[in-house]
């Protein structure tokens, strides 16, 4: 157990210091998000503070899969991950330690992202301990949506297509800038199926707004079952391609 949690801690510090702290990477995760919801702002201008939290969620989405989705793949395609599978580690370890790097990467973009709010816009996060137990456990969700993306393919153009077939459905079906209630109802069930509707919901229930989905708790547990599951999905595929 020891040497499982050593070698994930040394792979998500590895790949954070060759892969995801790169100022391109960094401007990445924080300026698409605020581009989208600056967007939807100029043509319906509504309170800004309101679009915060669904902000906030959108930048924990791309800053852990922008580069998540991208290192497994080009890892195997330099043969780095075979190169690493080599030595006394699981692949289960291996996948988590991609998943713990991704998911402090898009932490810190996203605290770099609400100081820098704070500074703009007068808010207030009612509940800070829902808050940061929102963040992290969504940022695990999500950079484990980046690693079953990336194990699933070859290309590093082909990880990057499958991950926004995932990401821009969730951006207009999540309830970052319509209602879940206000969708139509052939694809209001499509909401329930994305991660980052839970997201979403949780932390707007952070800043005191009520909640549209489910209590925060069921939704932090929803948000760990997406975790487990794309989890052991990602250890399961990587485990066929590579024998």
């Amino acid at each position: 157990m020891k040497n499982a949690i050593r070698a994930i801690y040394f792979i998500a510090l590895k790949d954070m210091k060759t892969y995801y702290f790169k100022p391109p990477n960094i401007s990445w995760g924080m300026l698409f998000p605020l581009v989208f919801i600056l967007a939807f702002y100029l043509r319906n201008p509504v309170d800004f503070e309101r679009l915060i939290p669904g902000l906030l969620s959108l930048s924990l989405l791309f800053g852990t899969t922008s580069m998540e989705a991208i290192v497994i793949t080009f890892e195997r395609m330099t043969g780095a991950l075979e190169r690493l599978m080599l030595y006394p580690v699981s692949t289960a370890s291996i996948i988590l330690g991609k998943v713990t790097g991704g998911a402090f990467f898009g932490i810190t973009v996203t605290i770099a992202m609400l100081l820098g709010l704070f500074f703009i816009f007068p808010f207030k996060i009612v509940n800070p301990v829902l808050f940061i137990a929102s963040v992290i456990i969504s940022s695990l969700a999500f950079s484990a949506l980046g690693a079953f993306v990336s194990v699933g393919v070859k290309q590093v153009f082909e990880a990057q297509t499958l991950a926004n077939f995932f990401r821009f459905p969730m951006i207009f079906l999540s309830g970052l800038f319509i209602p879940v209630s206000g969708l139509p109802a052939t694809v209001k069930p499509l909401a329930y199926l994305l991660p980052l509707t839970y997201s979403v919901d949780s932390i707007k229930t952070s800043f005191g707004y009520q909640p549209e989905i489910f209590h925060p708790v069921v939704s932090l547990a929803v948000l760990l079952i997406f975790t487990f599951s794309l989890l052991g999905l990602s250890v399961k595929i990587l485990k066929s391609r590579m024998s």
